[in-house]
């Protein structure tokens, strides 16, 4: 058998089986077609019981869906995880170093280590935190980290989510689901557990509350309300958490404080894990024609007496642009090598790099840099010649506004269809946590993986699907 164009998670380039997959294709093995088929259908009623929707923005046919869930996990070895899980942890910490920075003395700046135009000119740049510090100075509380694999040695990031990073509620209930579908397969395996995600989640929370909340802070979850394409998680996650699910319209500023509307009178609020854009926190302070924030909120956060997470301004930070330097400012605050490496990226707006880009168009991605949900981007090798010249347009016209990477070779794993089973491509995105107490991330995270046959394409909102994530004990340890 030939060289495979992808790694493939589960067999070898000669046909073998993984040994990290190898009860996995024994039960796929024992498991006639009209069982898988009688899954995936218990699948899709748990969710449709449960409620789990997708709401995608200018869909004529659906205002809510739901994301289609693969029946067959996605595997890693526990030595696999354990050095993601550090290279994760490294760049986090680099991330949140990255901001107090920016927001503080601007060293990283004063060293030409990224250029002052990209952050000052970053629409998601917030001249509003210069100078004023955070609790324990952590802006990125919660983190969703996307990394790709393209052999069996390395993670690759592919882009970092500092703002209101979706999709772990997708993680918790395709475990629940999967728990529930093969029980015996996932005693058999000794799955690592990710539902104390929540437990870790409020610990976090709870961990960074002003000074004054005292020893029980009050936590609520701000969401945008009920026409947001994520309003499941939040009312999921506000359970989970066993706080109260919020609206602008239900809290309100008071003497340098933040209260919430109740039956029983205002009660103050201390930590805040918003679901809402920055522009939209505050009419007072952004937007002035936002109905979605809480007037006042800013100057009570400037003060120190309610804490956002994530914090105001972390947007900078996911930058695609500035992604491109992600390398220098680990090595910059860590002193240490990137345990996770970049996926190679040209600098549109570097004139060596933009001519290699508009010369390599049709073997290229591009992307927008303030870009999200696979929109405003070119995947040259599927996309038509006018495409490519009207993109091409695009990069001449705004250079600085786009990046380019080559097509990666995503790997792939199994996927269960009507048609049988056959190989889709995936990425992950682990969910990192960072508090007071220390930065924690739960052993797994979000496969999304594209369901059509060749697609590269995997957000939920481009027709991709999900996987549950299982991290096992190395096979020589079981």
């Amino acid at each position: 058998m030939g060289q495979k164009p992808f790694f493939d998670e589960m067999t070898t380039a000669g046909g073998d089986i993984r040994a990290v997959y190898r009860r996995i294709a024994q039960w796929l093995e024992q498991s006639p077609p009209e069982l898988l088929a009688s899954r995936r259908h218990q699948a899709e009623l748990m969710f449709r019981r449960i409620g789990i929707t997708f709401a995608v923005y200018g869909d004529q046919d659906a205002t809510e869906r739901l994301i289609p869930f693969d029946i067959i996990p996605r595997v890693l070895s526990r030595s696999e995880w354990t050095r993601l899980e550090k290279g994760l942890i490294q760049r986090v910490t680099a991330l949140n170093a990255f901001l107090a920075d920016l927001y503080g003395t601007g060293e990283i700046l004063k060293a030409g280590i990224v250029p002052s135009d990209i952050i000052y000119r970053n629409p998601a740049y917030r001249p509003e935190m210069a100078g004023r510090p955070v609790p324990h100075n952590i802006y990125v509380h919660i983190a969703g980290i996307d990394v790709v694999r393209v052999d069996e040695n390395d993670f690759y990031v592919l882009e970092d989510n500092a703002r209101t990073p979706s999709g772990v509620s997708y993680m918790l209930e395709n475990r629940e689901v999967m728990m529930r579908l093969v029980p015996d397969l996932f005693a058999a395996c000794r799955v690592a557990p990710v539902e104390n995600y929540p437990e870790h989640l409020r610990a976090c929370l709870r961990s960074v509350a002003p000074l004054s909340a005292g020893g029980d802070p009050t936590i609520v979850v701000l969401t945008p309300g009920q026409y947001n394409s994520a309003y499941y998680e939040h009312s999921f996650l506000a359970d989970k958490l066993g706080v109260e699910l919020v609206e602008g319209r239900d809290l309100l500023v008071r003497d340098g404080f933040v209260y919430m509307r109740t039956t029983q009178g205002r009660k103050r609020v201390d930590v805040i894990y918003r679901r809402l854009d920055d522009d939209f926190l505050d009419p007072l302070a952004f937007r002035p024609d936002s109905a979605l924030g809480v007037p006042g909120l800013m100057s009570v956060y400037q003060a120190g007496n309610v804490t956002l997470a994530n914090a105001v301004g972390t947007g900078v930070a996911d930058d695609k642009a500035v992604y491109t330097y992600m390398p220098e400012i680990i090595r910059f605050y860590t002193g240490e090598e990137p345990i996770l490496k970049n996926v190679p990226t040209w600098r549109c707006r570097e004139p060596e790099a933009l001519k290699y880009v508009l010369d390599h168009l049709p073997e290229l991605v591009v992307k927008e840099v303030n870009g999200s949900g696979g929109y405003g981007m070119l995947v040259g090798p599927h996309a038509s010649k006018d495409e490519i010249a009207t993109f091409a347009q695009k990069l001449k016209a705004d250079p600085a506004n786009f990046i380019a990477q080559p097509t990666l070779s995503l790997s792939t794993c199994p996927a269960s269809f009507a048609q049988g089973i056959g190989p889709r491509h995936v990425d992950l995105r682990p969910f990192v946590l960072s508090g007071a107490d220390g930065v924690r991330v739960v052993p797994g995270g979000l496969t999304r993986v594209a369901l059509k046959e060749g697609s590269l394409v995997v957000n939920s909102s481009q027709g991709g699907g999900t996987k549950d994530t299982w991290v096992i004990d190395d096979p020589q340890a079981v």
